[in-house]
Parts: C-alpha cells; structure tokens; sequence
C-alpha cells in the first residue's frame, strides 16, 4: 500500500513538471491598477510616456532571458520530465509571466492612443471645416480668419478647364491665379515641374489648391476671392491627363 501511494505521488510530481516552463500565474491583463491611472483617461503625452516605459521594460525582461539562454518558448524540463539543473527557473518562469502581462498591457494601450489619434484629427477636421464658408455648387471653401494672413505670391495662372474633368468638379476656373497647389508654392514649383510631381504622386488623392480669382462684377474691380479647393487627380475622366486643365506659370 506505500508503494502504491509512493508511485502516485511520483506520477502526480512529473504531471505538474510536464507543464514547469508555464508562468508562474495565468495570462492576461495585469490586476494591479495601471499606473498614473486609466489608459482612456490620459493625455496623448502620458500615453506615448507610459508607452516608452513598457517598451523600456519588456526590453530589460527581454535581456534577463537572454541572459539565462532562453526565450518564451524554451523548455524548462529535460526529456525526462525534470526541471532543468541548468536554469533558474523560478526566475525564468517569473520574467515570461510579467513579458505576457506588459504584452497584453501595451495592446490596451497601443488602442487608446490609435483612438486619442482619431478623435484629434476628427476634432481637427471639425475645427477646419467650422472655419471656412462653401460656396456653392463646387465645392471650394473660402478663406477664413484662421488662416494666415501673408498669402503666397501666386506662380501660376489657369489657363482653360474641360468640363467634366477633375479640375472642373474640385471647381477651378480659366484665369484663377494659383498660390499653392499642395505643397508647391512659388519659391519650388520649378517651372511647374513639381505640380506635375505633385500630381503623379497624389492620384486618386485630394490635394488641396489655394487660389486667387477676380470677382464677378464691375463694382467689385480690384477685389479678389480667395478660395481652398480640393483636388482629385485621376485617369478615365474622359480626357487627356489627369487634372483636364492647362495651367501656365506666371513670371
């Protein structure tokens, strides 16, 4: 009969070895508060702190591993069943628990800084959109008081739009004067060369054009509009090109 209960506890022993390179506790989030408080709760700069310190964390718990010769998935039994003599498990096992535990932390927080991000852009598309006026019937936007008050010298000129065409829809007209077209400006449009780049490298995208336009009427002589429209380079409008407009520089 003690030899009986001998071999059981003997059998019971190398059942739980078999499973000695598992953490020392379950995987999962960790239970203690989070330090400096809720994740969603946080600033954007407390958010990419707490992010570089776990980064800084999981890379020193990656270092006592490799100090030990192991990774997460190293064995920590012999093929016998025993522990092996070679390592300090308990240290092992230890460090692997904390690594899942940050793992699973920095998922969670990676997400609220991806939501932080979108709310901000949101916020600032709102903002945008609140400060400037549509005018109607082809989506271009007039300058509002936000925006600085020293325009750039306009470097090109409009010089005929095709109906149908990407630039007629985004609303350009012959004879706007173009200040900004994306992010070339007078001082690098190069004889016009980076618009064209601008436009190869944006199809299918908006690209936001700055114009000077005359007013309509005699009483308004002198007076100009300024206006933001958006551009969408694109093939198969029906026409050459991708814009559908010709475009001369101005001296």
């Amino acid at each position: 009969m003690y030899f009986v209960a001998w071999i059981d506890t003997i059998m019971g022993l190398l059942l739980r070895m078999e499973n000695i390179h598992a953490p020392t506790i379950p995987s999962g989030p960790t239970s203690h508060p989070i330090t400096n408080g809720n994740a969603k709760q946080l600033s954007f700069v407390e958010l990419q702190q707490k992010k570089n310190n776990m980064e800084a964390e999981l890379k020193a718990l990656g270092g006592v591993l490799d100090s030990h010769g192991v990774n997460m998935e190293t064995p920590l039994i012999t093929r016998d069943g025993f522990p092996r003599a070679d390592l300090d498990i308990a240290q092992i096992r230890t460090t692997r628990s904390r690594i899942i535990h940050l793992k699973n932390d920095y998922e969670d927080l990676m997400n609220a800084i991806e939501k932080h991000l979108h709310e901000h852009f949101t916020s600032l598309q709102a903002t945008d959109n609140e400060s400037s006026t549509t005018t109607p019937g082809n989506g271009a936007t007039v300058m509002g008081d936000t925006l600085p008050e020293t325009l750039d010298v306009p470097f090109a000129k409009v010089n005929s739009v095709v109906s149908d065409s990407p630039a007629a829809t985004a609303g350009l007209k012959a004879g706007d004067e173009i200040r900004n077209f994306g992010y070339v400006n007078k001082s690098n449009h190069d004889g016009l060369k980076k618009v064209a780049e601008c436009v190869q490298g944006n199809e299918g995208q908006r690209v936001l054009v700055k114009i000077s336009r005359p007013a309509n009427s005699d009483s308004q002589q002198g007076a100009r509009q300024e206006l933001q429209l958006y551009l969408i380079p694109r093939r198969n409008w029906g026409g050459r090109g991708l814009l559908g407009c010709h475009i001369l520089p101005i001296p």
